[in-house]
């Protein structure tokens, strides 16, 4: 099999003729930055063909994860934010730029005929050409906020969707029969509408106003839906969603009342389009396992080991029977950034011995690499997996 043909084969529900073995390499900064410290950190094409390269010169199966950043836009999507790339009649965008230390701050005033929107966009670059995403100031407080953004926010252009089109063809040839190319959706719904609410209302909400919340989440079903068909439309393999901010937060009880339904119906409807989806909780997993196997996801990444998370292999294979694929990871940070090649190698032999457990297994590094990870250390991940990869 190719990379490209064992990783589909097994994110679509089926046994490959060995474990896929891969590694999360975020597209932009952090570690790919160390190992083309010449490239552009804006030039997207550039580094994602840099994460390509890298992962078939260890002879992984590889996956590249795009984000639609500028310039490939819409930005907005991912990061909470109302969408200020495009302006009509009822929606106008004034703009200000301040600089605290590390942070650049990009303050948008939003007017409507019904009223004002205000949010604040924070890039931090950690260290030259490494940065660091989030909107600061929530576009939406209350229910007149909402409600001025589900009556005036304009969707993205047409032009946009050829642009995501035409990139993706081209980081797609890139990759070739070694892999596949996946990309980020806006969603899960409770992770979209975690990026314009402030936290604190987040995880009270469905309790303490109901209805808000359900119009809440009817405004991201709108939003996730309408971007998620443009990126099945642009033609990437599989769509990355994440479902970490419900997480092991609200537990399985409130899980299973207030957000399986709206995850469920958005998971389908990927699915039904033809496209496995990679649910990511990078976080407290093993709780939700029984709600996922009801959602009925293809797959589910990255069961991260503690300390970064609760994941336990061998306690989350006495709880299936294949109901979905499962990712294995090898802890990014604790092991492959901070621990010795003999660590990694321990660790990685361990983690793929018990990931053969499931039918339905691809062995990877828990979430991207971080900058300061040892080259050494990411070869001996990739070598001590791949030698032990046959079943």
């Amino acid at each position: 099999m190719t990379g490209r043909d064992r990783l589909l084969t097994v994110l679509n529900g089926k046994r490959a003729d060995r474990v896929p073995v891969t590694i999360f390499i975020q597209g932009q900064g952090h570690f790919i930055t160390q190992v083309n410290p010449e490239t552009d950190p804006w030039d997207f094409i550039a580094l994602q063909k840099n994460v390509i390269d890298y992962q078939k010169s260890l002879g992984l199966d590889v996956h590249a994860r795009m984000l639609f950043f500028n310039p490939h836009k819409p930005i907005f999507a991912h990061l909470g934010l109302m969408n200020v790339d495009v302006e009509n009649e009822n929606w106008t965008v004034t703009r200000s730029e301040e600089q605290n230390g590390d942070t650049r701050l990009l303050k948008h005033e939003i007017k409507t005929p019904d009223g004002i929107l205000k949010q604040t966009f924070s890039i931090n670059e950690s260290r030259p050409g490494t940065f660091m995403f989030a909107c600061t100031e929530k576009p939406v407080n209350n229910l007149d906020d909402l409600k001025i953004a589900m009556k005036y926010e304009p969707s993205f252009t047409d032009e946009i969707k050829a642009e995501m089109k035409k990139n993706v063809q081209t980081v797609k040839s890139e990759v070739g029969d070694a892999g596949i190319l996946s990309a980020w959706t806006n969603g899960g719904l409770f992770n979209n509408v975690s990026g314009f609410i402030d936290h604190n209302t987040l995880y009270s909400v469905f309790l303490t106003d109901p209805e808000y919340y359900k119009e809440l989440m009817r405004f991201a079903k709108t939003r996730v839906f309408d971007f998620t068909d443009a990126i099945i439309e642009a033609g990437v393999d599989a769509l990355c969603v994440g479902g970490n901010v419900a997480g092991g937060f609200i537990g399985g009880a409130c899980f299973d009342q207030y957000v399986r339904e709206y995850e469920t119906e958005y998971i389908q409807h990927i699915q039904s389009r033809g496209k496995p989806v990679i649910y990511h909780n990078c976080g407290l997993a093993m709780g939700l396992v029984d709600s996922y196997k009801k959602m009925g996801i293809n797959n589910i990444e990255p069961f991260s080991p503690a300390p970064l998370g609760d994941g336990d292999l061998d306690a989350l294979a006495r709880m299936m029977n294949n109901e979905f694929t499962v990712t294995g990871g090898v802890d990014q940070v604790n092991v492959i950034q901070k621990g010795t090649v003999d660590d990694v190698e321990k660790v990685t032999l361990e983690t793929i011995s018990k990931g053969k457990k499931f039918d339905r297994y691809i062995l990877q590094s828990a979430d991207f690499l971080e900058y300061g990870t040892p080259i050494e250390n990411v070869e001996a991940f990739a070598r001590t997996g791949l030698a032990n990869s046959e079943y």
